[in-house]
């Protein structure tokens, strides 16, 4: 039994962690995967206040070491289900292991939606990337193509457009779920051509990417792309559903929770990407946890 369980040991979860056993509670850190969530996979940040550049690794890592350093204890085994017992929550794991505490963190992030074609794993962090704003000052100068047609799609390719030589925007219809005037702007922009009815069907380049395979849609014609970078803006799955009898979802799965961080369960928290909020960076999961850390001592009293 620990003050608290942390379900999930990517950067809200580890932060949280940090600012429970800094405030003499005890922290228990239960992981489906490996520590460090999305960012694991960044090969340089560049974006986090206080640090001029840090591969995401190094980044996970310190945060575990720091983290553990400070006592808390983090195991690796999937939490399938949350029991709410009134004064104690009970978490049941994958492993059969059931363990309970006064309050509970439910940081398990989110997953970017592959495009689920043959060596996309292998070329993420070497030219494939699903966060523009972390990864896109890398191509400064450079060729690259964003998949999408929502409102990230679009504010990836404008915050592209300012740093890249060329951006294609490569969608499967010909509209747009983005917003208008987003649109319109880039419609606007001498550097950026749609590539429309159209999905990527083969990524090529050793060891990096060097150009992607278009098909389209209508006509069946493939064409090849020469870019340095293929941005995946598809969308985002939370993995919230086994937490449904404890939390409200919203429409996409997403926890329904404020910049509290507080949950319609009192003694369940929530941080970081899996919770419902407009901007999710590394600095925006790091505050998360700090908030529902404080929150759930102040629970604990």
């Amino acid at each position: 039994m620990a003050d608290v369980i942390i379900v999930g040991a990517g950067p809200a979860g580890l932060s949280a962690a940090i600012y429970v056993q800094r405030a003499g509670k005890t922290a228990l850190v239960l992981e489906a995967m490996t520590y460090g969530g999305q960012i694991i996979n960044t090969p340089e940040v560049e974006n986090y206040p206080g640090i001029k550049s840090i591969s995401g690794f190094e980044f996970a890592t310190a945060l575990y070491e720091q983290t553990t350093g400070l006592g808390a204890e983090i195991l690796f085994d999937r939490v399938d289900k949350i029991e709410d017992m009134g004064e104690l929550k009970k978490v049941i794991t994958a492993g059969g292991k059931e363990y309970t505490a006064k309050a509970v963190i439910l940081a398990t992030g989110a997953k970017n939606r592959r495009l689920g074609i043959d060596r996309e794993e292998t070329l993420t962090g070497s030219g494939v990337s699903y966060c523009a704003t972390c990864d896109g000052a890398f191509f400064r100068g450079k060729p690259v193509a964003v998949n999408g047609g929502g409102n990230t799609a679009l504010e990836d390719a404008m915050f592209l457009s300012n740093y890249c030589s060329k951006v294609y925007v490569i969608h499967r219809r010909e509209g747009f779920r983005g917003e208008p005037a987003t649109l319109e702007l880039l419609k606007a922009k001498e550097n950026v051509e749609f590539v429309l009815n159209a999905t990527v069907t083969r990524l090529i380049g050793e060891p990096k990417l060097s150009a992607v395979e278009v098909t389209d849609k209508i006509t069946g014609e493939t064409r090849e792309l020469t870019v340095d970078g293929l941005f995946v803006a598809i969308g985002q799955t939370p993995e919230n559903k086994p937490f449904e009898d404890v939390v409200d979802l919203d429409p996409a799965g997403y926890i329904a929770a404020g910049e509290d961080c507080l949950t319609k369960t009192p003694g369940i928290f929530t941080a970081g990407d899996c919770r419902t909020k407009s901007v999710r960076q590394l600095t925006t999961a790091a505050s998360d946890g700090a908030v529902a850390a404080l929150a759930a001592c102040s629970f604990l009293g």
